[in-house]
């Protein structure tokens, strides 16, 4: 038997996870964490598109961010063994009325992840037609989590992708960065070590 480190770098998904057969809810991860691997143990996940769960959790998504709760304080019933259909069914027999706002907020972060050059809040808020306050709260109350983290979680991930073919000063003005060690400061936050490190190990 062994065990290992693995490191999670979040998204802005609320995760519904079984582990050992016991269901849990798991809000939006501010900041990267480890988890611990060992044994043969399993675990079987749903990712929930973001901005979709406020309508399943009947309040601010912003109260599950950092948190890791039983599921069954959101769902009525326990939820089933974890197998792909068993949750299904159980997900599909308790969907919320449809929320058009939900579907706003999971196309706006979709609008972040394939747009590279949204890097300012404001200018989400342009492309949306709407007020840089109005993002704020709704990406609160609907994501979890703040506009400006989606945004500089997915332009992070960008860096990563491009460290092996381009340098980091020119990623950095790329990316509207006043200078390469503000961006080596937020890709620390977000992975858990500076960038050169992560070029190194991958």
């Amino acid at each position: 038997m062994c065990s290992s480190d693995l490191l999670i770098v979040p998204f802005p998904n609320v995760h519904l996870t079984f582990r050992d057969g016991v269901g849990e809810i798991s809000g939006v991860t501010s900041g990267h964490t480890y988890k611990v691997l060992s044994g043969h143990a399993s675990v079987f996940g749903v990712a929930f598109r973001p901005g979709c769960f406020r309508p399943f959790l009947g309040t601010s998504v912003a109260t599950l961010t950092d948190r890791v709760v039983p599921a069954d304080r959101v769902f009525a019933g326990a939820p089933p063994a974890p197998d792909a259909e068993g949750v299904e069914r159980f997900l599909r027999a308790r969907l919320p009325a449809p929320d058009p706002v939900a579907e706003r907020m999971a196309d706006a972060v979709e609008l972040v992840a394939n747009e590279p050059g949204i890097a300012r809040v404001d200018e989400l808020a342009a492309r949306l037609h709407t007020t840089v306050r109005t993002l704020q709260r709704l990406f609160g109350e609907y994501v979890g989590i703040g506009p400006k983290w989606v945004i500089r979680r997915y332009r992070l991930r960008e860096v990563a992708d491009r460290l092996t073919t381009t340098d980091l000063a020119t990623i950095a003005a790329e990316l509207g960065y006043a200078d390469q060690a503000h961006l080596t400061r937020d890709f620390t936050a977000m992975f858990g070590e500076p960038p050169t490190h992560y070029r190194e190990r991958y």
